[in-house]
């Protein structure tokens, strides 16, 4: 089920020629050939039966000011890359570098300074907050762990923060349960934001809160970004926010990437039959405007036996019998636009 080295080599070579930054500065986060295989243990001894392979070769790139949105169905991996590129799951197999530097196997009392670039906001607001500590006690402990100021300092830098999210001061002192859930995602993206990260994983940010606070939100980072040149990776299931929040997207199916691309030319042109098919579910605002939906056939195939070749065979209405045994390359399909199908075509 694995690529060979010479597959996952070309994988790599057009990820990161494609996405190398134009200016010469390395990006603020490169993954190359990224996995997280979990064990799958059984019987007395916990002997190792198999594997779930949740991530399974992802590459990718994210630049300064910039925000690679990356989508795919539920249990595709998406919030695995997520956790495991910020070492909060450690990684099975491939690289993570930020600002060119490769913290993959760093131990972890060398990891803490990049701790400080790299901030992630949780996808459930509540459960992500500890109900015994104060809003500002919240944000306040990343400064504190790092030794960042004296506690009046540390005070007034989180009452800072409090009014750059849209919150009140006076709320500092308040509890998790005293906000609603779009108070609750502001308090922890000011948690975030507080040792003044270059890089900012957000799992699902929004998924949680209603459409209207989903918007707030949002415009709250893209703001946040264009004052701090901040770099999102952007994980979802919401296409509809991906296209609004994102400038690159990556499109993930059963542990790989097999598109990738700029937002512009995967929502016009989308080269894979499973990027087209989560397009064709995303509501049109225009009644009098029809769309070709594509149902896709069956459930997803277990990580833990993945099927043969194409990942997405036993599920695309365009398979033949290469699909079934040869497993596609990610291939320059236009300029700029990767794709992992053996017919996709410019």
């Amino acid at each position: 089920m694995n690529d060979s080295p010479e597959t996952m080599a070309e994988t790599r070579d057009v990820v990161g020629d494609e996405h190398a930054h134009s200016s010469g500065k390395p990006p603020v986060l490169e993954v190359v050939d990224l996995k997280k295989h979990f064990p799958v243990k059984k019987g007395l001894f916990q002997t190792t039966v198999g594997y779930v392979y949740a991530v399974d070769g992802v590459s990718f790139t994210v630049n300064e000011g910039e925000t690679l949105g990356l989508v795919g169905e539920s249990g595709c991996g998406k919030s695995t890359v997520g956790r495991t590129l910020m070492r909060l799951i450690e990684p099975t197999d491939g690289t993570i570098r930020l600002d060119g530097r490769d913290v993959t196997k760093l131990p972890k009392s060398q990891l803490r300074p990049y701790r400080r670039e790299m901030q992630i906001i949780f996808q459930d607001p509540f459960s992500s907050l500890d109900p015994r500590m104060t809003a500002g006690n919240i944000v306040g402990e990343p400064l504190a762990v790092h030794s960042m100021g004296t506690a009046d300092e540390r005070r007034e830098m989180v009452a800072d923060l409090f009014e750059h999210v849209g919150l009140r001061r006076a709320q500092m002192d308040n509890f998790p349960h005293q906000f609603s859930g779009g108070q609750r995602q502001r308090i922890g993206i000011a948690r975030a934001l507080a040792l003044n990260p270059k890089l900012i994983v957000g799992d699902e940010p929004v998924s949680a809160l209603d459409v209207s606070i989903q918007a707030q939100v949002i415009n709250l980072l893209l703001d946040l970004q264009a004052e701090r040149k901040l770099s999102y990776l952007f994980i979802s299931h919401n296409l509809a926010v991906v296209e609004h929040i994102s400038h690159k997207i990556a499109v993930m199916y059963l542990g790989r990437i097999v598109e990738y691309a700029s937002k512009e030319q995967i929502f016009r042109n989308p080269k894979h039959p499973y990027t087209m098919a989560l397009l064709s579910a995303v509501p049109v605002p225009d009644p009098t405007l029809k769309r070709d939906k594509i149902v896709l056939q069956g459930d997803v195939p277990s990580p833990v036996k993945p099927p043969a070749g194409c990942h997405f065979h036993t599920r695309c209405p365009f398979a033949e019998d290469i699909c079934r045994k040869e497993p596609p390359l990610l291939r320059e399909i236009t300029p700029g636009q990767i794709a992992a199908c053996h017919f996709a075509k410019p």
